[in-house]
């Protein structure tokens, strides 16, 4: 487990609910390279970050699950989470290795920014419960290519 004294405290940490948090920590830490910074194994909770990314999992039917309609799978649909990595491959990698399908195969992609353009290379994938994940690398910024 990681020293919580040496997270930051970010703005903006997403909590999700899912059908067995074993399964989500085995996604996420196992194949993802998520750490726990910290859990409540009796609330079925755990708080797991990569870098500067955190996310809060939460186990349903245990503990307060804050709900606001029935939870119908695949579940986050229509957000899916951006988590920048120094690279793409070793995550591919661990991926496929334990079996897992991607959602979207990896691509590269320039996003316009105004007067330039933000490159990155991303994939998708879906955790246990359909909660879409796009780990991307950045290619850096360039001008915006005129046609």
């Amino acid at each position: 487990m990681a020293d919580s004294e040496s997270a930051s405290d970010p703005d903006l940490v997403p909590e999700i609910l899912v059908g067995t948090l074993d399964d989500s920590l085995d996604f996420w830490c196992r194949l993802c390279g998520f750490d726990v910074l910290y859990e409540r194994r009796e609330e079925g909770f755990a708080y797991i970050t990569r870098g500067s990314a955190h996310i809060m999992i939460e186990q349903t039917g245990i503990g307060r699950n804050w709900t606001p309609a029935e939870l119908d799978r695949p579940l986050g649909r229509g957000v899916n989470f951006q988590v920048s990595v120094d690279s793409i491959d070793p995550l591919v990698r661990s991926l496929r290795d334990g079996g897992w399908a991607l959602f979207m195969e990896p691509e590269t992609k320039w996003y316009p920014t105004g007067e330039t353009e933000a490159g990155v290379i991303q994939f998708l994938v879906q955790d246990p419960d359909g909660y879409l994940i796009r780990f991307q690398s950045s290619l850096g910024r360039r001008p915006v290519r005129v046609s």
